[in-house]
């Protein structure tokens, strides 16, 4: 390839980054800005605060576990007409959101914003991972950096919003600008060709295991692999999803959400403090654990990230009533979570390879979905028990788990899965393990 080439390549695959990441900033306030709107609905209408939540289980379980008929539909007809779809059921949902009265009302909203907000999420996050193969775990962490911190600069005025003009107003006005943004930016994306890629494929780090053949989704479901990186992946989704939908609620109960914090020269209510410092670590760990693990190994950033969301877990359950200690403990919280969703594709891609890449990786982020279920839960055991100290010792407990497996287990399950995959040649289907 010429140097003009490559530079023309290069210019192309970083601007569909920048478009992915956009689309992923948009999406980003259906995860991380609910939050905010759990305890206004419930003083609205009443509704049970453990009800409320089974709205975001279902946004989580349709935006998860759908994402492999999207990604289907991406590898074949390619991203533009999956995020145009995925733009305009985020902006619906959000603005029905806006006039529901009813918890009926809520879950269909629910639902409409899982199926849009999955469908770009998918959609980018393989995207990205079929334009870089030499940088998945960075590529995959920048995109998902969207998500996981594109909600940051709009903590405060979705709060203000909610206190000025009510939560309705937010729902409406936030949703109606995320779904347009969506919708213009899904005309510009597209997929690589094979020969645009192939030069690059080569520049693969040492450490980095990449597959010689192309796995379709059926074949890598009747690998080991897949399914021992799936419980892992639903272990440590299943801490940080508790925080994330529940953290506005903790905070409540703590009775240190509305009493000031000074750090770094700024002074904000705890609650308001650590939600933006939250989605900005949140974000900034996608793309730097991803281009540890482009270093160093996936299994082994694994077990550095998982060890200590399972000691910050712990730490926010002893200290979390401290309004100094809350807001510190939950930016370690969502820094050691937020790269599963760099390092789990990254390796996705690597094992079971790239023409499958959206479909396969949407296989392994219904785990996601998977770990949402159990969030309600949560509500239901902290009311029976009077605190929190449970459900934050049982999240730990599986985050130092999944640390463990990562060197114990799926690093040697890994190895082997790619040398059987290399013995029986590129082309030649892999049986099951």
């Amino acid at each position: 390839m010429t140097s003009d080439a490559t530079s023309s390549l290069n210019r192309t695959r970083w601007l569909q980054l920048v478009f992915g990441v956009i689309c992923m900033c948009m999406i980003a306030n259906m995860q991380y800005g609910w939050t905010f709107f759990v305890n206004p609905m419930q003083e609205r209408h009443g509704w049970d605060r453990a009800a409320i939540q089974v709205a975001f289980s279902i946004f989580i379980v349709t935006e998860t576990w759908l994402v492999p008929v999207e990604g289907w539909f991406v590898d074949k007809y390619g991203p533009r007409i999956v995020v145009l779809f995925g733009g305009v059921f985020c902006g619906l949902a959000w603005v029905l959101n806006s006039y529901a009265t009813s918890l009926t009302t809520l879950y269909i909203a629910a639902a409409l914003g899982g199926i849009g907000a999955g469908a770009v999420y998918g959609t980018c996050v393989g995207n990205s991972l079929k334009w870089f193969p030499d940088r998945r775990g960075l590529a995959a962490g920048i995109t998902a950096a969207g998500f996981g911190a594109g909600s940051a600069l709009t903590v405060i005025p979705i709060q203000n919003m909610i206190k000025n003009q009510g939560y309705e107003a937010a729902f409406f006005y936030f949703g109606l600008g995320q779904g347009i943004v969506i919708t213009v930016l899904a005309l510009f994306l597209m997929a690589p060709k094979k020969a645009q890629i192939a030069a690059v494929a080569a520049k693969v780090a040492a450490s980095v295991k990449q597959s010689v053949r192309e796995f379709t989704p059926k074949e890598m479901l009747t690998t080991p692999l897949f399914w021992v990186m799936y419980a892992m992946f639903v272990m440590m989704a299943a801490g940080g999803l508790m925080a994330t939908a529940q953290l506005g609620p903790i905070a409540k109960d703590f009775g240190i959400a509305d009493i000031p914090v000074s750090l770094i020269g700024i002074t904000l209510p705890a609650l308001t403090f650590a939600a933006a410092i939250d989605r900005v670590l949140n974000g900034l760990t996608r793309p730097f654990f991803g281009w540890v693990s482009d270093q160093i190994g996936r299994e082994n950033t694994m077990f550095v990230a998982f060890a200590i969301e399972g000691v910050g877990i712990y730490a926010l359950s002893v200290l979390g009533h401290n309004p100094v200690m809350f807001v510190i403990l939950t930016g370690l919280v969502f820094f050691a979570w937020g790269e599963i969703y760099s390092l789990f594709p990254a390796m996705c891609g690597d094992a079971f390879g790239s023409k499958f890449a959206t479909t396969n990786a949407g296989l392994l982020y219904t785990a996601k979905g998977t770990a949402a279920l159990i969030v309600p839960f949560t509500s239901i055991i902290t009311t029976m028990t009077g605190s929190w100290h449970a459900v934050f010792i049982t999240a730990a407990a599986l985050n130092i788990l999944a640390a463990v497996m990562a060197l114990a287990v799926l690093k040697p399950l890994a190895s082997s899965h790619g040398k059987r995959a290399r013995a029986q040649g590129a082309t030649k289907p892999v049986a099951a393990e």
